[in-house]
């Protein structure tokens, strides 16, 4: 399955618990097979750790968790402003002279080219 988002995209939380919704942050991680990705500062699970040597210490430990790829949007680097993208396909031309065509993903609000 296709994700919308790419790692270090800005993203925007539109759904989810009230304590994480509206949040931004970047995306660290992207699970293209569990359509989930992981949102730095987001999202977090309590992990309990047992200390497994003499000094080592024990406790709860903050883990971020990935969340589901339909709960994230993207924000567009232009406009700033969370947006649908589409994609478009654009002419490139290589070092050879040859042209190729290339899909890329554009903003549906101002029309600009992300990456």
């Amino acid at each position: 399955m296709k994700v919308h988002v790419k790692k270090d995209d800005q993203v925007v939380v539109i759904s989810g618990p009230e304590t994480i919704k509206g949040k931004q942050g970047k995306v660290l991680n992207v699970f293209p097979k569990d359509n989930r990705v992981m949102v730095e500062g987001v999202a977090y699970v309590s992990k309990h750790q047992k200390a497994r040597r003499q000094g080592q210490t024990g406790g709860i430990y903050q883990k971020e968790r990935a969340l589901d790829a339909s709960n994230v949007m993207l924000i567009c680097p232009k406009c700033g402003k969370a947006t649908r993208i589409g994609h478009t396909a654009v002419e490139t031309e290589t070092d050879k002279g040859v042209k190729k065509m290339k899909n890329v993903r554009v903003c549906k609000r101002c029309g600009a080219q992300i990456e």
